[in-house]
């Protein structure tokens, strides 16, 4: 969606993992008795990277995954301890699981709070913490022998096992996160920075390519960090030197032939860097920077780093450079101590910094989280007064920059195809968490596909559109 309201119940768990699931337990030769595994994948992204390990590894050894806990010898329950309501749903699906099957191991960022979960769920046979994929396999054997191995029929891509459409995927550059936003509790779950060598991300994307992969989605917990950790240390990919750094990765990515698109971008300085790459067509014009907030003094709170003033400079030059940049954000409103006045600032930055795609969090007092000890707190009836005003406003940009899209093409990539026609994306459009392009009546076309199109509607999320000839294909388009 353009504008989204997080509300208290709401998780960041995908639904793609699930179906994709459900699709390759069709397709799959079954033949191991006994060793049939249920996975379920709760969270986001970056949790969706360690589900595909982890199956990776077991399919490799013969396990088979089935989508029915009936069906199923074990099941796994790769969690999410985010937000409280993600928590409330780890601990609700673990449940379920329990009682539809009685064999459970657990992972994932609430496995870190072992007691917890055996509080409420004494019977779990294990449970693991984030990227501890050795150990849940470990457990697996444990618990289910591992199966007969026919390398003939239990054949595992070169990619490795896959919770996305062929035709995109996730590509995790690092694991962990730095910084000690008092908001967050990712640090406590997955530790530190820890960069992957840049020759090993860059073969992980020449195979997702030659899998028939188009699009790569960058994640990780902060992903400008990029190679700090390890100062920028030079690796080597093909023979040639490359730099463990986000503008160099981005580079050479960007010589692959596929849209590249940066998620969860730390607005550091070097950030700067990459809008040439944009304008070049090299990478996609898209940045996903969660801003949080625009008072200064709030930000401080936060442990964020900016101001108002500041961002809208380097927006405006951003923009300047490359026009048809997109830029995704998310802010939390009711921090504590916000004052009316504060939010009136981070209203007031809206307007002028006319944002594209943007989320909005009520603050949640997270377990954990340094944020709750601050003076203060905001009433929850402010929170959500605050709440619907930030999305009267945002609805508003969201709408009217989505009608400045009206008569443009655009270059679309088809995600799925109903009743109603084929429903797609354009570069401005992440999977799941933004808008799409309905192309109704348009049946003719296959996921992964990619088409001209003109834009004719919008309305505050999505846009409608009608094919054009590609030789008819407008020349103010970017990135193909």
């Amino acid at each position: 969606m353009t504008v989204e309201i997080v509300n208290p119940k709401a998780t960041t768990t995908l639904e793609t993992p699930k179906q994709v699931l459900a699709e390759q337990a069709q397709t799959q030769n079954s033949t191991a008795n006994g060793s049939r595994i249920g996975f379920i994948s709760l969270g986001c992204p970056k949790n969706l990277v360690d589900s595909e390990r982890i199956l990776t590894q077991l399919r490799t050894e013969g396990y088979d995954v089935v989508p029915t806990y009936n069906d199923a010898d074990l099941v796994i329950v790769n969690t999410c301890g985010f937000i409280d309501a993600a928590v409330q749903e780890s601990l609700d699906t673990i449940g379920e699981a329990l009682a539809e099957n009685g064999k459970v191991i657990v992972t994932g960022c609430l496995g870190i709070k072992e007691d917890e979960i055996r509080e409420v769920h004494p019977n779990v046979l294990a449970i693991t913490g984030p990227h501890a994929y050795e150990t849940v396999v470990e457990q697996v054997h444990e618990h289910l022998p591992k199966p007969v191995h026919d390398p003939f029929i239990h054949i595992v891509p070169d990619h490795g096992i896959k919770l996305t459409p062929r035709h995109f995927a996730y590509l995790k550059i690092s694991e962990g996160c730095n910084h000690r936003c008092t908001f967050c509790i990712i640090p406590s779950m997955r530790g530190d920075l820890v960069s992957r060598p840049v020759g090993e991300i860059l073969d992980e994307a020449q195979r997702l390519k030659a899998a028939g992969v188009n699009e790569l989605l960058v994640i990780s917990q902060d992903t400008s960090a990029y190679g700090v950790d390890v100062k920028h240390r030079t690796g080597f990919w093909n023979g040639m030197p490359v730099k463990s750094h986000m503008q160099q990765l981005c580079e050479k990515l960007g010589e692959m032939d596929m849209w590249v698109r940066l998620h969860y971008v730390y607005p550091y300085p070097h950030v700067d860097d990459l809008i040439p790459l944009m304008a070049e067509g090299k990478i996609l014009p898209y940045l996903d920077i969660p801003f949080q907030h625009a008072n200064k003094r709030i930000l401080r709170l936060m442990k964020r780093p900016g101001s108002a003033d500041r961002t809208i400079e380097r927006i405006k030059k951003w923009r300047e450079q490359c026009p048809e940049l997109i830029i995704r954000s998310t802010f939390i409103v009711g921090f504590p101590g916000e004052t009316e006045e504060e939010f009136q600032e981070l209203l007031d930055f809206l307007v002028e910094a006319q944002l594209d795609r943007v989320g909005c969090f009520p603050y949640s007092a997270v377990d954990g989280a340094k944020a709750n000890d601050l003076p203060d707190p905001v009433p929850e009836e402010i929170k959500q007064q605050r709440l619907e005003r930030f999305m009267a406003v945002q609805s508003e940009i969201s709408a009217a920059r989505l009608q400045q899209r009206i008569g443009n093409e655009y270059q679309i990539v088809i995600d799925s195809v109903d009743a109603e026609g084929a429903v797609g994306r354009c570069y401005a459009d992440a999977p799941e968490i933004d808008g799409v392009v309905h192309l109704n009546d348009v049946h003719h076309l296959q996921p992964g596909e990619r088409v001209w199109a003109q834009i004719i509607h919008t309305d505050q999320h999505d846009c409608w559109a009608v094919l054009v000839d590609d030789e008819d294909k407008g020349e103010d388009e970017q990135a193909e």
